[in-house]
């Protein structure tokens, strides 16, 4: 399977992220893995970004250090400005009422 560089980067800087949110916390990798669900090679594989490590496996190791909240936002309408701004491009410049015909 091929992942392009970004990819890459992007996910072994989220494994960081992972395992640096997981020692503040001062979670050992077996009370992790143990929370997740998962297997503490499991969740070696995504502290080191693993890009064939389920999604899931990923979203539980985040809901387990309580930011659950952040993933759910990564790509709410609310935060994509390049996808506001195409739905802003499609809105009609103006707009008409119906005549109203007056013999009513």
């Amino acid at each position: 399977m091929i992942h392009s560089f970004r990819i890459e980067t992007a996910l072994r800087k989220l494994g960081q992220d992972i395992a640096d949110a997981r020692k503040r916390r001062r979670i050992s990798t077996s009370l992790m893995a143990e929370r997740m669900g998962v297997t503490r090679v499991t969740l070696g594989r995504i502290e080191k970004g693993d890009p064939k490590v389920n999604m899931g496996a990923y979203a539980m190791a985040i809901m387990v250090l309580g930011k659950l909240e952040d993933l759910e936002m990564i790509v709410d309408r609310t935060r994509d400005p390049l996808g506001l701004n195409m739905l802003e491009e499609t809105l009609p410049k103006r707009i008409r009422t119906p005549r109203r015909k007056w013999n009513q």
